[in-house]
């Protein structure tokens, strides 16, 4: 493969096999002027726009990433099925004056680039960077959050203060994953550069680092335990399930067992999303494809699978699922056509359930948190229809990257890449965000913001009601009719012949 190279106002930036991003100085030839590293495949497009001095560069592995000239810092990472496009990338050119890339597979996408606007200073974020994870540890009461520029903060839970953090944790890569050991002791996180870290999160030590041979963007990740025997589970991009055996002091990749091997041929055909345990011996694995797998962890067999359906009005969009979470700890739950898309027609990104299965929280791509009524829901035969609607509330101003319900305190906590980290009621109370000045008393009702609302939430557009006039609703207009009509009716005199 001939390495792509890109030639403006005397700078010259080249590509490869290597993985590098090189740039050049042409007068100075000997050695680079900076070298960029986050692909993770060889490198095939590069372009440079003198017009913002960013430089736009495509993999093998269909991933977009966008650098700054000045700085010479990733700002953005984007891949194909993030943005929708199906198939894979063999092309693309960008358009300077529509900012926007033409990007060639099956067929022809145009992908809109916007710079993200710096933060409005009256406008409370939790993180710099958009926040891809965020998880309660009940040890300790603490909440952990990871951010796509690889920073980990640690925040109380009781008052929402900052209390630690560190950055860097997976390098430049973005962290996309996390979970705890049975302790609370020991933080697990995963990222895009296809590694696993163990942390003691209240010093920012990493104690271990897990990799496999071939590196591929780690989607989930989980702390399971089976007979006295401790495992970190992770799945992504590889389409395997990746099991590592922890001793007392040391962490090694186990060779799975037989059945296992048999996933490439028999197990997910696409990139695995998602991964949640139904205690002690079933394992569930979710697919970009929508399929739902639940595996028996003693054996390695496949017991069921299961197949998300794709709404008929949802085209050009496959039934993928982001989250299980809890909803696999006592039933498969797979989401019906209706719940598969939001209200606003958005889809959904994380769900969860409470710990008595009476309800279930789903968040989607524009920041709302549903509430249904799952309690008796497909306990005996299969249902037609969706669960019964309770309620729902705007959280984020963009989607909506995990959502936990911590039972005990009967709080709802969601993360968003619009930067933020949220802790709701379960009736949709905004009790606050954690980077706010005032601390909060989470026993105290009276300390919360409600009936308050995010200030970003408040003044998104998208947050404003549509009145039915104003929509095209004539229903109300019929019914003025319609009791003109009557009263007309009851007016006039009756001839009797």
């Amino acid at each position: 493969m001939l390495s792509p190279l890109s030639l403006i106002n005397n700078l010259i930036v080249t590509g490869g096999m290597d993985r590098l991003i090189r740039m050049w100085n042409p007068y100075m030839p000997g050695r680079p002027t900076g070298v960029l590293r986050s692909h993770t495949a060889p490198v095939f497009y590069l372009y440079i726009s003198a017009e913002d001095d960013k430089i736009f560069s495509m993999s093998m592995n269909n991933t977009i990433k966008i650098w700054d000239i000045e700085d010479q810092s990733c700002l953005f990472t984007a891949c194909s099925k993030s943005s929708g496009i199906r198939g894979e990338l063999t092309a693309c050119h960008y358009t300077p004056g529509a900012r926007s890339l033409c990007i060639a597979t099956d067929t022809l996408a145009l992908l809109q680039l916007r710079l993200r606007s710096p933060p409005e200073p009256h406008l409370i974020i939790s993180h710099k960077e958009p926040v891809l994870c965020c998880k309660y540890n009940k040890e300790f009461r603490h909440v952990v959050s990871c951010s796509e520029g690889s920073v980990v903060k640690v925040w109380d839970f009781e008052t929402g203060k900052h209390l630690f953090e560190f950055s860097g944790a997976h390098g430049r890569a973005a962290i996309t994953c996390l979970t705890f050991d049975s302790s609370g002791r020991r933080l697990v996180t995963g990222g895009r550069d296809g590694c696993l870290k163990i942390w003691n999160y209240n010093n920012g030590c990493c104690l271990h680092t897990l990799k496999r041979d071939r590196c591929a963007e780690i989607c989930d990740c989980t702390y399971v335990e089976v007979n006295r025997n401790k495992y970190i589970i992770a799945v992504g991009w590889d389409r395997r399930i990746n099991m590592y055996f922890l001793a007392c002091c040391f962490a090694s990749l186990m060779t799975p067992p037989p059945p296992f091997s048999l996933i490439q041929t028999r197990g997910h055909k696409e990139d695995i999303l998602c991964i949640a345990q139904c205690p002690p011996t079933l394992l569930a694995t979710s697919s970009y494809d929508g399929e739902i797998i639940i595996w028996n962890m003693i054996s390695g067999h496949m017991c069921c699978k299961f197949h998300t359906p794709v709404p008929t009005d949802c085209a050009g969009r496959r039934g993928e699922l982001l989250s299980m979470e809890t909803a696999v700890q006592t039933i498969p739950l797979t989401l019906h056509p209706c719940l598969s898309q939001s209200i606003g027609k958005s889809q959904i990104s994380s769900i969860a359930v409470t710990a008595d299965d009476s309800f279930l929280y789903a968040a989607d791509h524009d920041g709302y948190v549903y509430v249904h009524n799952i309690k008796d829901y497909a306990l005996r035969d299969p249902e037609q229809g969706a669960p019964k609607y309770v309620k729902h509330w705007r959280a984020h101003v963009n989607m909506v990257t995990s959502l936990e319900v911590i039972n005990e305190e009967r709080i709802v906590l969601t993360s968003s890449i619009d930067r933020t980290v949220h802790l709701w009621s379960l009736d949709g109370e905004y009790i606050g965000t954690f980077g706010q000045v005032e601390p909060w008393e989470i026993c105290t009702p009276a300390s919360w913001k409600h009936p308050m609302v995010p200030y970003e939430i408040l003044i998104d557009p998208q947050s404003m009601p549509t009145h039915s006039m104003l929509g095209g609703d004539s229903s109300i207009l019929q019914d003025i009719n319609l009791d003109q009509t009557k009263t007309q009716e009851n007016s006039t005199p009756k001839v009797c012949s």
